[in-house]
C-alpha cells in the first residue's frame, strides 16, 4: 500500500521536543474547530502541535484491581467485600477485582421498583480515592499455607499495597440517543426515559470526545498516555465491544456506537474529583470517569479530524422500551450533537427535550487541564506500540 503524501508532516519526537522546549502550540478540540474553520486543515496543521480532548460520564465497565495485604496468620480469600460490596476474589490469595457496577450485598435491588441503588463498587472506588476508611471483610476455606478462614480490617487507599484502576471498556466512540416509545416510564443505564417519547437522553461530549477526534485510530492505541481520573493513565488495548466497522460519515466519524478503549492507571494518584460513584434509578450503580486524550497533529489529516464540529457529528435515535432490549436493528432518525446540545430534537414529527449524561463542563475542564500539563512540559506524548484495530 502506498503511503499517503501529506503537505505537513511531523513526528512524535519533533512534537515532544517542542513540548520540552516550551514551544508547542496546544489547543482544545473545541478551539481547534474554529482554527480549522478559519485557516483550513493544512494551515491548522502547521500552527497546532497537539489537540486535547475530554470526557466525563458514566462508564460501567470500570473497576479496580486491589491487593489488600496478607493477614497473620495468612488467608487465601475466596470471598471479599469492601463496605459490603463484593469484589471478585478468584485471582490469588489477597488479590481482588472490584467492579463499578457491583451493588452492595444488602441492596433491595428492584424489589421496590424502581430501585435506588444507593451504593456500589463505583462509590467504594470514589471513597478510596477520597481518602476515606473502608471496611474489608474476607473469608477463605483454609489451607495448610493459608490457615485463616475469616478476617476483617479497616483499610485506606494509602495503606493498600497495590491499587490499579483497570477499566475494560471506556470512552465509547459515539453512542445512541435513547428514547422510550412505550406507554410507561422506563429506567435504564441511559437514565429515566419518559413514556411516549417525552424526553431523549444522550451520552457523549461530541466535538470534545476523545475517539471522535481520532475516528480512524491513527494515533490512539497500546501505550497512549492519557489523563485518567485526575492523573496519568494509559490505553492498554481496545475495549470490550470494540466495533470499528460501524457505518461512518465522509469525515470518518461513526454514526453508531463504534470503538472503545481499555484503560488503566495508578489509583493511588487519582482524585475523587474525576472518579464519582453513580446511582442510576431502576438500573444499578456505575462510575463516572474523567478521561482526556492528547491528539498529536502529525499532518493535515489529523487537523481535519480534530476540527470536526458538533454539527458534523451524528448519532441514531433508538427506542429503549423494546428495540434495544430485543435486539431490533431500527432507529428513528439521526441527529447531530449540535441539535442534541441545543436541548431539543424532533422525533416522529414531535419536538422532544434532550439531556446529556456526559458533563460538558467537566469535559472542558479535563481538556484544559491536559493542555496546561503539556504546555508546562509535565506531560509528553507517547507513540502507541500499535494503534487500535480498525476492522
Amino acid at each position: 500500500m502506498t503511503k499517503k503524501a501529506f503537505k505537513v508532516e511531523k513526528t512524535y519526537e519533533e512534537i515532544n521536543a517542542r513540548i520540552k522546549a516550551g514551544e508547542a502550540v496546544v489547543v482544545t478540540a473545541e478551539e481547534m474547530v474554529g482554527i480549522v474553520r478559519e485557516h483550513g486543515a493544512e494551515e491548522a496543521a502547521r500552527k497546532v502541535d497537539v489537540v486535547t480532548t475530554g470526557t466525563f460520564s458514566p462508564m460501567c465497565s470500570s473497576g479496580a484491581v486491589i491487593n489488600f495485604g496478607q493477614t497473620n496468620p495468612t488467608i487465601k480469600a475466596s470471598k471479599v467485600w469492601l463496605n459490603n460490596v463484593q469484589a471478585y476474589a478468584g485471582l490469588a490469595a489477597v488479590d481482588v477485582y472490584l467492579g463499578a457496577a457491583e451493588v452492595a450485598e444488602d441492596d433491595p435491588l428492584n424489589k421496590v421498583y424502581p430501585g435506588s441503588f444507593r451504593y456500589g463498587g463505583g462509590h467504594v472506588i470514589e471513597d478510596l480515592v477520597a481518602g476515606k476508611k473502608v471496611k474489608l471483610k474476607a473469608i477463605g476455606y483454609g489451607t495448610d499455607c493459608y490457615p485463616t478462614t475469616e478476617a476483617e480490617k479497616i483499610v485506606t487507599l494509602a495503606e493498600l499495597p497495590y491499587a490499579l484502576l483497570f477499566n475494560p471498556r471506556n470512552c465509547y466512540q459515539n453512542y445512541n440517543c435513547a428514547i422510550n416509545l412505550s406507554d410507561k416510564n422506563i429506567y435504564t443505564y441511559m437514565g429515566t426515559l419518559l413514556a411516549k417519547g417525552k424526553n431523549a437522553n444522550y451520552c457523549s461530549a461530541g466535538e470534545l470526545s476523545p475517539l471522535l477526534n481520532d475516528p480512524l485510530y491513527k494515533t490512539i492505541g497500546l501505550g497512549t498516555r492519557i489523563f485518567l481520573g485526575g492523573s496519568v493513565g494509559y490505553v492498554t488495548w481496545q475495549g470490550t465491544q470494540h466495533s470499528p466497522q460501524a457505518p461512518r460519515l465522509e469525515n470518518g466519524t461513526p454514526k453508531r456506537p463504534a470503538g472503545t478503549l481499555m484503560l488503566q492507571g495508578d489509583l493511588k494518584k487519582m482524585s475523587a474529583d474525576w472518579l464519582k460513584g453513580i446511582s442510576m434509578q431502576g438500573y444499578g450503580t456505575t462510575l463516572a470517569v474523567g478521561v482526556g486524550i492528547p491528539i498529536p497533529i502529525l499532518n493535515e489529516e489529523m487537523a481535519a479530524f480534530t476540527g470536526v464540529a458538533d454539527a458534523e457529528l451524528f448519532t441514531q435515535v433508538v427506542d429503549y422500551s423494546y428495540d434495544y432490549s430485543h435486539g431490533v436493528a431500527r432507529n428513528y432518525g439521526e441527529v447531530s450533537y449540535a441539535q442534541l446540545k441545543s436541548g431539543e430534537i424532533e422525533v416522529n414529527g414531535k419536538k422532544v427535550k434532550t439531556a446529556g449524561l456526559s458533563s460538558m463542563v467537566k469535559a472542558r475542564e479535563i481538556a484544559n487541564i491536559l493542555k496546561e500539563w503539556i504546555e508546562k512540559g509535565d506531560f509528553l506524548l507517547e507513540k502507541p506500540v500499535q494503534t487500535l484495530p480498525d476492522k
